[in-house]
């Protein structure tokens, strides 16, 4: 549904959260965020993160590093405690996915909106949440 309404042209942008953001502005969120942003790329519609200052993590250089949490297994092997798949069949049920910074608009936060190039815009941010605090 997300690609209909965003080719449709009755979209203007796409504001998504994020769980983690890395110093190079890649960000962390929940699974098909990537998905979404792509597709609003393809379609010439901007793309904005909103999340709070706290969701910076700086000592990471990018998404790659982000670790993602997988949920349970059953949750994709079982539909209301019965069994739909093999057991012991390998699974992978990740919780979050990561979308490139290359995808994103802007970063918007409590202290002001980051733009490319995210390392240095998003250091600004933190530094000024920093005083803030003082």
């Amino acid at each position: 549904m997300a690609g209909h309404f965003l080719r449709s042209g009755r979209i203007g942008c796409v504001v998504v959260g994020a769980d983690r953001i890395a110093s190079n502005g890649d960000v962390a969120n929940k699974i098909g965020t990537y998905s979404v942003a792509v597709l609003a790329k393809e379609n010439g519609i901007p793309f904005y993160v909103a999340a709070p200052v706290s969701t910076f993590d700086l000592t990471l250089a990018c998404g790659d590093q982000i670790p993602i949490e997988q949920r349970p297994a059953n949750e994709v092997t079982h539909i209301f405690g019965v069994p739909v798949a093999p057991e012991n069949i390998p699974v992978e049920n990740p919780a979050f996915d990561v979308t490139p910074a290359h995808y994103v608009t802007a970063i918007i936060c409590e202290h002001g909106i980051a733009r490319e190039p995210y390392k240095e815009s998003l250091r600004a941010l933190a530094a000024k949440a920093s005083r803030a605090a003082v």
